[in-house]
């Protein structure tokens, strides 16, 4: 169950990794979706069936948004920004994306990041 337990740990356990020319920097989203009226659940679970066996995908986290009952957040880590936009084009994320499209009344904030480690994160 996701945010269930999440063991502390100090900041020496924290994995940093700092991109360097032998490494690609890691590519990070943070992205809200917004659902049509009462179709939040049907959307959470399209997304969540069709992510497994993404290459280069080191995160995929689907949440329902506390404060609205018809958004959601996606918040990814990949590999790479290559890795990223070649899942775009794999069969489970297309029909994923056509199942889902006539569920969502639109898209809220979107971020781009850069991520350096943290807990579950594996490199």
């Amino acid at each position: 169950m996701l945010g269930a337990a999440c063991p502390a740990y100090s900041s020496s356990e924290e994995a940093v990794i700092t991109p360097t020319k032998e490494t690609t920097a890691m590519y990070g989203l943070i992205g809200k979706i917004k659902t049509l009226p009462g179709q939040r659940d049907a959307l959470i679970s399209i997304l969540i069936a069709g992510v497994s066996g993404m290459p280069g995908c080191l995160s995929y986290v689907v949440a329902q948004d506390s404060t609205d009952a018809n958004a959601i957040w996606i918040t990814e880590v990949w590999e790479s920004k290559e890795s990223h936009k070649a899942s775009l084009t794999l069969p489970s994320v297309q029909q994923a994306i056509s199942k889902g499209r006539p569920l969502m009344a639109g898209f809220g904030e979107r971020f781009e990041t850069i991520p350096v480690g943290g807990q579950g994160i594996h490199v």
